[in-house]
């Protein structure tokens, strides 16, 4: 297995933030909220079956670790997917490992939790439970109104038994323990400088620059393709596509309603590029092909959508994906089914999202 696995299980949120990563996270209605569920209602179940079967990884003292699997939207605390993906899916682990679960991480805004729901999840198998909104960016929360909504959701929590843990913190935590963790967008966390991404990018508020290399912090590129050791960790979307990083790169590795994680990752360990981004050191990865690391460093520099000079890796990784990796990924990807023969599943394409 891998150390983290980080899915987002839907786009569907009851907020639109101006710092989101990704602007397909916001309010759909009616129709639209319909095809975004029934999408997750279609891959959920193949997702689930192409996860490995051992999850768990081992530290550098040789002891075994559950993995941790991350739940995150949207939001899925929300009416409609919480009925239609998050409890099924709570479900659908529990038949498919048992006793021998990944340790589940649940990633909410916290905004909308209430004593009922934190107690619902709690009871379906939850071990942890993520404020992922504790910053100024999001609206309500600026200023001290995040303090506030920190001491009623800490109160609440703690009184049924969960202990509070800190992001980033190495620490296995026993299973038997419910934890909860608050983090935001802020200056001296990980995200503090803002992704080059989704509306934070066409709002002009990353203020990450060249030195900010976002691949070798957690929930980045690095040690993705180090299959059951620390640091192994792989981005999911709804739609089963999977990714090395949690801010995605401009072409997924390879569809997880097709393949198995564990025979993707095995097939790309030689691709040269990903090896680099698996060391944290994006800026190398088109060594072998031709790009020197001056070409990945003009090539990362832009202009945002305000007009002002920008760089940072993330663009030279994108450029480089649209360039050269993306192509190859995806023969890589045809190879491998091809091999395989017929899916076991007929695979329906994913449903665009207006």
């Amino acid at each position: 297995g891998v150390q983290s696995i980080y899915w987002v299980v839907t786009f569907a949120c009851h907020r639109r933030c101006r710092h989101c990563y990704d602007d397909r996270f916001r309010p759909y209605v009616r129709g639209a909220l319909d095809a975004v569920l029934a999408q997750g209602e279609r891959a959920i179940p193949r997702i689930l079956a192409n996860l490995p079967d051992d999850m768990r990884w081992r530290d550098a003292g040789g002891r075994w670790h559950p993995t941790q699997l991350v739940l995150a939207g949207g939001e899925l605390l929300i009416d409609g997917v919480r009925q239609r993906l998050f409890h099924p899916l709570l479900a659908g682990i529990a038949d498919r490992w048992g006793t021998a679960r990944p340790r589940i991480s649940v990633q909410t805004t916290g905004d909308i939790l209430t004593d009922d729901l934190l107690a619902d999840m709690l009871a379906r198998g939850v071990d942890t439970v993520a404020v992922a909104s504790i910053d100024d960016h999001h609206a309500g929360h600026a200023g001290q109104a995040k303090f506030r909504l920190m001491d009623r959701l800490r109160a609440m929590m703690t009184h049924h038994g969960m202990v509070e843990i800190t992001p980033g913190d190495p620490r296995p935590v026993p299973r038997a323990t419910p934890t909860f963790l608050f983090f935001g967008a802020q200056p001296d966390l990980w995200i503090g400088e803002i992704w080059p991404r989704g509306r934070a990018w066409l709002n002009g508020l990353s203020t990450a620059d060249y030195t900010t290399n976002f691949c070798a912090r957690w929930s980045g590129g690095k040690g993705f393709l180090d299959i059951g050791r620390a640091g192994s960790e792989v981005a999911i979307e709804p739609d089963g596509s999977l990714y090395p990083c949690c801010l995605k790169t401009a072409a997924p590795l390879g569809n997880l309603t097709e393949e198995r994680l564990l025979d993707i990752l095995a097939d790309l360990r030689d691709e040269a590029a990903l090896q680099s981004i698996n060391r944290g050191d994006p800026e190398g990865m088109g060594l072998a092909s031709g790009w020197s690391r001056d070409d990945f460093r003009a090539r990362a520099a832009t202009a945002d959508p305000l007009g002002r000079a920008f760089a940072n890796p993330c663009i030279g990784c994108d450029r480089y994906f649209a360039e050269r990796l993306g192509p190859v990924l995806a023969e890589r990807r045809r190879q491998r089914l091809a091999r395989r023969g017929p899916p076991d599943l007929a695979v329906e394409r994913p449903v665009p999202i207006a």
